[in-house]
C-alpha cells in the first residue's frame, strides 16, 4: 500500500510546499495555504489508460526531424452555432481541451447542454456532477432540441467510473460539468482541492490527446472573476473561454481568453431566452439604441473585437458636483483611461471638468478595450457638457494622444464598411488613416481629423 503524504497547497495559484507558509512565494497572497493529503504512486497506471486503451493499441511517440513532419490541416468539427465556431477559431479541433468559466447562473451549463444537443450526428457524452438526470432532462426539454440529439447523460464524479463509461459509449465529444466536482482515486484530498483539480484535468488532457476526442470542461470562478483552482489549470488546457454578462440583462458574451487554435480576441454574443441561448448575428443593431429625437452625450463608436467590427453606443453624463470631490464612474470602459482623456481636455483645450461629475457607460453591457473609441468618448463628454446633441448618423474611430492629436487605428476599412452597412452617413477618423485609403469607393462621407480642435470645430462650431 502506498504511503500517504501531507502537503500544503496555495489555494490561489497552486504552489506546493512541504510546510505551511504565511505568504505564498509565488503569488504573494497571505493565508492561502491548506493542508491536503496526497498519494504519490509512480507505478500506478492512469485510470483512463487502464480502461479505455488496450496495451497493444497505444501510440508510441518517437522523435522526428521537423522537416520530415507531414503537416495536415485539422479537420474541425463545425457546429450549427456560428458564434461558438467563431470564438473557437472555426470549429472544434479534435483532441482539444476547452475550459469555459463564468459567474454562477450566467448560463454555462445551458450553453454546454445546448452545444451537446445541437450536433445530431456527433455522439456526445454529457457528464454532470452537479445535477441529476431529471434536472438535465428538464433543461433539455426547455431547449426543445432533445428529439434529434445523439447525447448521452451521465451523473458521476469519480474519474474511474467516468472513463469506464467512456469506454462503453465511445463518444465523439465529452462535456464535463464541472471540473470542481470530480475526484480521482489516485489523490486522497477532497473534490475541488488544488491537487484534485490538477490531477483530474491531467487525466482528461491525456485522454483527449491520445484519443483525439474533444473535451469541454466547465469551471467555477472566484469572487474576483478568475477561474477557481490552480493557475496551472489554464496553462494545461488548449482554450479558455469566459462567459460574461449581467444576469439583469438578456445578452451574454462568450470571449476567448486563450486559444491555441485561433485568435484570442474573438467574441460571440448570445441572447438569453426562455428556450435557451439565441445567437446574435448582427450585434451592432442591439448595441445602438433607437431614439426619435437626438440626445446630448451619446456618440457611436466603430470598434473591433477580434476580426469582428462593431458599432457601439457611448453614453456620457457631465453634471455639476454636489460634493467636494467630483465622481469619475465608468461602466465597460477603463476608468484610468477616462481620467487621462479628461486631463487632455482640461490641460490642452481649457474645458473645466475638474469640478464636475463624469459618468460614462458603454451600452449593451459590453467591456471595451479598443483604443479606437477614444474619439467617441471625447465627443460624448463634450456633447453632454455643452448640452448639444451630436448628429445621429455619424460615427467615430480614432485614438486620442496626450497632446490632443488623433492617432490612426488598425483595419480602418472594416470599420468604414460596417458603418456604411448600417446606414451611417459619415465617419470621423484620423487623417493618418487616409494614406492609401480610396474614399471614393465608399458611399459614406469620410471626415479626416488631425487634432481634437478639428473635431470641436466640426461638431460644435
Amino acid at each position: 500500500m502506498a504511503k500517504a503524504k501531507s502537503t500544503y497547497f496555495c489555494q490561489h495559484c497552486g504552489y506546493e510546499s512541504a510546510k505551511w507558509l504565511g505568504q505564498c512565494p509565488s503569488c504573494k497572497q497571505w493565508n492561502t495555504f491548506v493542508e491536503e493529503v496526497i498519494e504519490k504512486t509512480s507505478s500506478k497506471v492512469p485510470e483512463w489508460r487502464s480502461t479505455t486503451t488496450p496495451t497493444s493499441s497505444r501510440r508510441t511517440n518517437k522523435a522526428a526531424i521537423i522537416n520530415e513532419i507531414v503537416y495536415q490541416d485539422e479537420q474541425r468539427l463545425t457546429t450549427p452555432d456560428k458564434e461558438f465556431n467563431r470564438v473557437l477559431g472555426g470549429g472544434i479541433v479534435p483532441g482539444s481541451l476547452v475550459l469555459i468559466g463564468g459567474e454562477p447562473g450566467i448560463g454555462k451549463s445551458t450553453l454546454m447542454l445546448q452545444l451537446a444537443l445541437c450536433i445530431p450526428k456527433v455522439k456526445t457524452l454529457y457528464i454532470s456532477g452537479e445535477e441529476s438526470e431529471q434536472q438535465i432532462k428538464m433543461r433539455a426539454e426547455r431547449l426543445a432540441q432533445s428529439s434529434t440529439a445523439n447525447c448521452y447523460i451521465l451523473t458521476e464524479t469519480s474519474t474511474q467510473q467516468i472513463f469506464k463509461q467512456i469506454e462503453t459509449v465511445q463518444p465523439d465529444m465529452v462535456v464535463i460539468d464541472s471540473i470542481q466536482t470530480l475526484h480521482s482515486s489516485q489523490i486522497e484530498s477532497a473534490p475541488g482541492s488544488v491537487s484534485q483539480v490538477r490531477e483530474c484535468t491531467a487525466e482528461l488532457l491525456r485522454f483527449a490527446k491520445e484519443t483525439s476526442t474533444p473535451v469541454f470542461i466547465v469551471g467555477h470562478i472566484t469572487k474576483d472573476g478568475s477561474i477557481a483552482g490552480p493557475k496551472v489549470l489554464e496553462h494545461m488546457v488548449d482554450t479558455v473561454l469566459q462567459f460574461e454578462g449581467d444576469r439583469n440583462h438578456v445578452y451574454r458574451i462568450l470571449r476567448a481568453v486563450k486559444n491555441r487554435f485561433g485568435s484570442s480576441s474573438e467574441l460571440g454574443i448570445y441572447e438569453m431566452q426562455g428556450s435557451g441561448l439565441r445567437e446574435v448575428p448582427n450585434p451592432s443593431e442591439i448595441m445602438i439604441s433607437q431614439r426619435d429625437e437626438p440626445v446630448s452625450g451619446v456618440a457611436i463608436a466603430a470598434m473591433l473585437e477580434g476580426m469582428r467590427p462593431l458599432m457601439i453606443e457611448v453614453q456620457a453624463l457631465v453634471s455639476n458636483s454636489a460634493f467636494g470631490t467630483p465622481q469619475r464612474t465608468s461602466t465597460g470602459f477603463d476608468t484610468k483611461r477616462l481620467s487621462m482623456l479628461l486631463a487632455v481636455l482640461e490641460k490642452r483645450f481649457g474645458f473645466r471638468l475638474s469640478a464636475q461629475d463624469v459618468f460614462l457607460n458603454i451600452a449593451g453591457g459590453l467591456r471595451v478595450e479598443d483604443p479606437a473609441i477614444d474619439l467617441a468618448v471625447i465627443a460624448a463628454l463634450i456633447s453632454s457638457q455643452q448640452d448639444i446633441p451630436l448628429p445621429s448618423q455619424v460615427t467615430f474611430a480614432g485614438e486620442v494622444g496626450l497632446s490632443g492629436e488623433i492617432r490612426a487605428v488598425n483595419r480602418i476599412e472594416q470599420r468604414i464598411v460596417e458603418a456604411e452597412k448600417l446606414g451611417f452617413e459619415g465617419i470621423f477618423i484620423s487623417k493618418y488613416n487616409t494614406k492609401g485609403l480610396d474614399a471614393k469607393k465608399y458611399d459614406i462621407a469620410i471626415r479626416p481629423l488631425a487634432t481634437l480642435e478639428n473635431l470641436f470645430n466640426a461638431l460644435f462650431g
